[in-house]
Formats: C-alpha cells, structure tokens, sequence
C-alpha cells in the first residue's frame, strides 16, 4: 500500500510546468505572515467561511505541511516571480478515503494574465496519481466562470452544486451563503467503482444518477 506522502516540489514542478520566470515553492513557517497578509489584499470574500482559517497563523502552525517539518495533511504551494509572491495553492489530503481535496487556490491579480490559474488545478490530479489516490476533487465558484472553464478543460466531472454550504463577504458588512460547483476525478479504474443497484435509489435519486452516471 502506498504512503500517500505528498510529493517533493521537483516533482510537483514538473508535473504542470509554469510559465517562464516563475516556480513553485513549499511554504516555509517564516512566510506565513506574508502569505495570510497577501490572501487578506487578494481575495477579502473569505474573511468569513470555511477558508477564513487561510487568514489564521495557528491554522499553518497546526495543520500545514511547513518546508522541512513534519508532514501533514495539507500542503500549501506557492508561486513566486524571483522573490515576489504570485500565487498559493492549498491541497488537503484524506489517506482514509484516499482523497485529495483542491482547498484553496488563489492567484495574486497583478500575476492573472500568466495562466496560473490553469496551473493550480493541473497539479491535482497527477499529485493524487503519484499517491496512488482514487479521488480528486475540488470548488468553484460561481461569481465568475473562469475556474469553471479550468475545471471543464482539464476533463473534470461537474457532480452538482451545494446551496449555501459556504458563506462569504459579498459586499462591504454583508455576509451570504454561496452557491459553488463541485467537479471530480476518479482515478481508478471503472471496474473499482461499486455502481449502485437501481432498486436500491429512490426515483429521484436514480434519475439524477443516471444523468450523470450513464451506463
């Protein structure tokens, strides 16, 4: 049985290549500050709601894989120009489901036209390939396409919506519960898949099933 270890950042890099003059990088503790600071200016929408512990130092201190420290069950990669911050993505591993879960992935504004973006969901998958995981998941929203037309490029699965699972600032003091989309891989074969035996669904239940789940 594998490790499910997260892969070294070599191997990250080289699984969804950057555009010139920028790399990847492990968060190390001494950056925490900066990157809650960043997230803070760039993305201010999640000052409340799940991805709020993103703006939290303990949540790095106890939960983050930190650059030659212990290895946990997230990870936070970063995308740096020379020595300037451009990017993070966060991904959050389930070694009992043998999941891997896209938590959080932002993109610096003035860093938007060098399609990283793209690059955050094209590590995903080959990160769960490489440990040997059987699920790759992950949110998007729904106040702009763009991370929808991402997901839909690389040949993920649209599986539904969660009405209002999340919250966010919206506007200046106003917070609301969001719609997002849900979009997957499956990265075992179909003969590891238990399909469901139709007596066993409700009519409801069956149709929607099929929809997605033809065959």
């Amino acid at each position: 049985m594998t490790s499910m270890r997260w892969p070294a950042i070599g191997a990250i890099a080289a699984m969804a290549p950057l555009a010139p003059g920028y790399r990847f990088e492990l968060l190390q503790r001494s950056e925490v500050a900066a990157l809650i600071g960043a997230i803070a200016q760039w993305y201010p929408d999640i000052s409340v709601g799940s991805a709020s512990c993103f703006l939290r130092e303990d949540f790095y201190t106890e939960k983050v894989f930190l650059a030659g420290e212990t290895e946990r069950d997230f990870i936070v990669i970063l995308f740096k120009r020379d020595d300037e911050l451009a990017g993070m993505l966060s991904i959050e591993r389930d070694c009992e489901a043998m999941t891997l879960y896209g938590r959080l992935g932002i993109i610096a504004p003035v860093h938007r036209g060098a399609h990283l973006s793209l690059n955050i969901l094209q590590v995903l998958e080959p990160i769960g390939q490489a440990m040997e995981m059987g699920f790759v998941y992950g949110m998007a929203t729904l106040k702009v396409p763009h991370i929808q037309v991402a997901f839909e490029r690389l040949g993920y699965r649209l599986l539904g919506f969660t009405p209002g699972f999340d919250r966010e600032l919206v506007a200046p003091g106003i917070v609301k519960r969001v719609y997002e989309a849900i979009y997957a891989k499956v990265l075992v074969p179909e003969e590891d898949l238990l399909r469901p035996a139709p007596e066993n669904l409700t009519p409801k239940t069956r149709a929607l099933f099929e929809l997605l789940f033809p065959g």
